[in-house]
């Protein structure tokens, strides 16, 4: 059966969406913006303090789901600019490390919500 996921300790949604929905023993989680949770403004500083709100933001969503960090299969990352991507690396890397590492796909989008610099959405299973 479906199951919504939905946690004070990630930003709340600022559409018509959840933050994460599970399946099964599968999770999808939205992307997830570099907002602090509870002032629902993006943390200050440039692309790596983006990036580890992001991925702290996934955490968060994950943890909710029965999911983690260390089992997420796919993570899809969005860079407002590809000149970032060594920066976004540098912070993705202390997070997933390189041994068991997901599968990943790293794009530029055109515009993120909100001017964005990045945006992180995952695939993961519940153990």
């Amino acid at each position: 059966m479906k199951k919504i996921i939905d946690t004070k300790h990630a930003p709340a949604a600022i559409g018509p969406y959840s933050q994460g929905v599970s399946l099964g023993n599968l999770v999808f989680t939205s992307g997830q913006l570099p907002l602090v949770p509870e002032t629902m403004v993006f943390i200050e500083g440039g692309i790596k303090e983006q990036a580890a709100q992001s991925l702290n933001n996934l955490k968060a969503v994950l943890e909710e789901s029965g999911a983690a960090l260390d089992s997420v299969l796919k993570t899809t990352c969005f860079l407002a600019n590809m000149e970032d991507f060594a920066a976004f690396n540098e912070v993705y890397l202390e997070i997933f490390g390189t041994d068991a590492a997901p599968a990943r796909s790293c794009v530029e989008a055109a515009r993120l919500p909100k001017d964005a610099l990045v945006e992180v959405e995952a695939v993961a299973f519940i153990k």
